[in-house]
């Protein structure tokens, strides 16, 4: 990182001021009301998301999570709300949520310049819903988001010298073993059975002028919390969302598995003690739909919109690994 990037961050009370900055956050005002329109219009409720709660989502790709004592409890701030979209979807059918993220990243994600400490991405989930139907939802929703910014921010755009295309539907499709023999062919060398390496995801990235789909990663790269394939047993049912020209992940998300003998099975298969889990066991004890889902983040829509190199450009006051900040 640049002493002028650092500089940036730890100083953002003046950085904020510059005209650039400005006109990434008048586009982002545009993006977030543009998803909201487009996800009320398919039917779904806005809910407020959790900060705080016992447990929070334990699949975060090696970043860790904080902890304080609330009442004596250990409780966590939300890594992802996917657990309480859960539950949600037992009294809605169809939610969503700005939902805050905090998540201790390790200091090498400076270089990916697409990861922050604290962000925010809208959770969207839907009682029982395919992931083939939440992928169309994801598809319209991109491509409903380009189009209205480029219909009323076209100055922003024009300022920030960024020409974007509204992709065409339906969107390129890989399986995970597809992906990773791709990355292969280019020299990365990969091991089945993982999760794509943050480097490799840039590069399958760059390959590519338009959003893709990578779908059905193994159960082992993957939370407990994913549904796995009726007739594959250690292939899922889920799905992640790249955009093109190295912007890397885009949305993450797929089928559930709502079952508690089966979510208790894979939970110590993945080194998780169930018992730190007791409210949400208790809640499968209960009963829940089966359902379908994903989480998109802000920032990241926000940076690929608008065309800026590096993520801590798209928000007002950035959380980056190991900087000290306002």
């Amino acid at each position: 990182m640049s002493p002028d990037t650092l500089e940036s961050i730890k100083r953002r009370y003046l950085a904020i001021r510059q005209p650039k900055i400005v006109c990434v956050l008048k586009m982002q005002d545009q993006i977030i009301s543009s998803m909201r329109d487009h996800l009320r219009k398919e039917g779904f409720i806005e809910i407020l998301a959790p900060i705080i709660g016992p447990v929070t989502d334990p699949g975060i790709r090696g970043a860790g999570q904080v902890c304080i004592d609330y009442y004596g409890a250990r409780f966590k701030l939300m890594s992802s709300m996917i657990l309480y979209k859960q539950m949600a979807i037992a009294s809605l059918a169809k939610i969503f949520a700005f939902s805050p993220n905090i998540r201790i990243e390790p200091l090498e994600t400076i270089k990916t310049k697409r990861h922050l400490t604290e962000f925010r991405q809208v959770d969207i989930e839907e009682a029982y819903a395919t992931y083939d139907k939440m992928m169309k939802l994801g598809e319209g929703m991109l491509c409903h988001v380009i189009e209205d910014v480029k219909r009323k921010r076209e100055g922003e755009l024009k300022e920030l010298g960024r020409d974007i295309e509204t992709p065409t539907i339906p969107f390129k499709r890989y399986t995970y073993h597809e992906a990773v023999e791709t990355l292969k062919s280019i020299g990365f060398n990969l091991e089945h059975g993982k999760e794509i390496p943050w480097e490799a995801e840039e590069a399958i990235s760059a390959l590519h002028k338009a959003p893709f789909w990578i779908t059905d990663y193994p159960a082992t790269a993957r939370g407990f919390y994913y549904l796995e394939h009726p007739h594959q047993p250690g292939t899922l049912r889920d799905f992640d969302l790249l955009y093109p020209q190295g912007y890397g992940e885009a949305i993450s998300g797929g089928e559930r598995e709502h079952r508690y003998a089966k979510i208790v099975e894979r939970m110590r298969r993945g080194g998780e003690d169930p018992s730190l889990y007791a409210w949400y066991l208790e809640m499968l004890r209960e009963g829940i739909p089966p359902s379908a889902g994903f989480g998109i983040g802000v920032e990241r829509l926000t940076r690929y919109i608008c065309g800026i190199e590096n993520i801590w450009e798209a928000v007002p006051f950035p959380k980056v690994a190991g900087i000290v900040s306002p």
